[in-house]
């Protein structure tokens, strides 16, 4: 369906299927949508709730049978048997400066913008990508991000391009099975995903005895100072040879035994889990982007010297970065798109007259070409004394604990900085039985002393890697994880900080009302 609008010039426009009806009514009006597409019953019902606010929705079409609904195929029948099939004129009239997609923002920080991209805005990138994913004829990627977001959009051109099989997994809660069927050599993963496997591994490690025990923590470690390269010596190579032979080929196996390359993107990967990636062979490279940008701006490689952890990459062709005084990233390129839809205002502050993109990140650009992203320039907030906190660099620092799932670090405008932490459960639980702490639900098990005191401990280890001023003095815990439904998540699974700060509101205040009380 996308790639039959795209051919015929007209202009498509994704929606996640977890947006809200809000959302759907906003964007469908924002874009005056004409016709719809989706695949099932809900989807369908969540549609025709707003159809009536959306007058330029002439019809809604679905992928499965649904009684009552009109099926996609009626519209693979308008062109049978017809001689004057205007489809072919329309396909060659297509230019590649043309509008193909608008693609509507998550919005971390308000209402969607619907980024235009044209044919060459999307195909330039998946060119100039082609040198960062070595993937021949007939490798099999795995897909399972979701493909209305450009990210994944994007890499299917290029797999297409690159004549790579594309296999889609079921669901997300089938990918471990998926990957043992698939095999796969390449899929794209969000630093999420790559966590939550790191800490299901490293569960499994902690029920290993004895020697097994000992080796598996062994070879952790030592992938922890994992150095690309050879740069470690020798030696280091030498254990490590080893531990890739009795521990990481597990590792592997358990991904389908064949991927040779992991996409990362869409937020910044902690370099520790980088590093025991690749040590274990799993070759995650990390890249930069934005919807605005199609979205590759800079992706690490393995092959060139082209991976240095802690970056994001090498920029890729035809791209050119700078740094602003500010130290925001600024970006110009065939990847950069035409502007917001209906946005002349917002158009005009995030490309300025001399063609720059604004990114809104904080970065710094190395002579060879490496890009580092330090923070979000929107995201750094001041405490009431007066000093910058970059929330991402901390609360990736505080992730490196196995005991927090999740944190959100909070504080703008008050004495310091606080955080909302969400602690990994499959782990408290396994700890708490070791303790023999007795509780039944995750409410419960956050309100025992001996639960906040553990976590006091992992909140004062962190805290020794931070300047005075960044260090988080307070913190509460949450029963549940952040998550799109509940809004804290893009979906993309970044933080919404203004739905986090709105939505834990009392939390918040209690944090700082109880400190000015004391």
């Amino acid at each position: 369906m996308d790639m039959g609008i795209l051919q015929v010039g007209a202009i498509n426009v994704p929606i996640y299927p977890t947006a809200s009806e809000a959302d759907y009514e906003y964007i469908m009006n924002d874009a005056q949508v004409k016709l719809v597409v989706v695949s099932d019953q809900e989807l369908y019902d969540k549609v025709m709730r707003v159809k009536s606010s959306v007058p330029s929705i002439q019809e809604v079409y679905t992928f499965n049978t649904i009684p009552g609904a009109k099926h996609y195929s009626e519209i693979m029948l308008l062109g049978d048997g017809k001689s004057d099939d205007p489809v072919e004129e329309r396909m060659n009239n297509v230019q590649p400066e043309d509008l193909a997609t608008l693609i509507y923002t998550s919005g971390t920080t308000g209402q969607p913008k619907g980024v235009m991209l044209t044919h060459k805005n999307i195909v330039s990138n998946a060119i100039n990508c082609t040198e960062r994913f070595p993937c021949q004829p007939g490798k099999r990627a795995l897909s399972f991000l979701p493909v209305c977001h450009i990210y994944e959009r994007m890499l299917i051109y290029l797999y297409t391009l690159k004549g790579v099989e594309i296999h889609y997994a079921e669901s997300m809660d089938t990918i471990v099975a998926n990957m043992q069927e698939v095999k796969p050599n390449v899929f794209t993963a969000v630093p999420r995903l790559l966590e939550k496997v790191y800490d299901r591994i490293i569960t499994k490690g902690r029920e290993l005895t004895g020697i097994k025990k000992k080796l598996f923590f062994w070879a952790v470690e030592l992938g922890h100072i994992y150095e690309p390269y050879g740069a470690n010596g020798w030696w280091y190579e030498l254990k490590l040879k080893i531990a890739r032979k009795l521990i990481f080929s597990k590792w592997r196996a358990a991904l389908g035994g064949e991927v040779e390359l992991v996409a990362s993107g869409s937020a910044a990967l902690q370099p520790r889990l980088a590093r025991v990636f690749l040590a274990a062979e799993i070759n995650v490279m990390e890249g930069y982007g934005l919807t605005e940008t199609s979205p590759v701006i800079s992706v690490s490689q393995m092959d060139h010297k082209g991976l240095r952890i802690g970056s994001v990459g090498r920029v890729i062709p035809e791209t050119t970065v700078k740094i602003a005084a500010d130290g925001e990233i600024l970006v110009k390129g065939p990847n950069v798109m035409l502007g917001y839809y209906n946005k002349p205002e917002q158009t005009a502050l995030a490309i300025d007259a001399d063609g720059w993109f604004h990114t809104g990140d904080i970065g710094e650009l190395s002579d060879d070409n490496f890009l580092k992203i330090t923070d979000r320039k929107k995201e750094i907030f001041k405490t009431s004394g007066g000093k910058y906190i970059a929330p991402q660099v901390i609360e990736n620092k505080f992730k490196e604990s196995p005991f927090i799932e999740q944190i959100a670090v909070i504080g703008e405008n008050q004495k310091h900085p606080s955080a909302l932490i969400v602690p990994a459960f499959e782990l408290l639980k396994k700890w708490c039985a070791e303790k023999q702490i007795e509780y039944t639900t995750p409410e419960q098990i956050i309100q025992k002393p001996v639960i906040i005191q553990r976590f006091e401990q992992e909140v004062m280890k962190y805290n020794q890697e931070f300047g005075n001023w960044e260090q988080i003095k307070k913190f509460e815990l949450l029963p549940h994880e952040f998550s799109i439904s509940g809004g804290e998540l893009t979906p993309t699974l970044k933080l919404k900080r203004k739905a986090i700060n709105e939505k834990y509101e009392a939390l918040i205040n209690k944090i700082y009302n109880q400190e000015t009380e004391a």
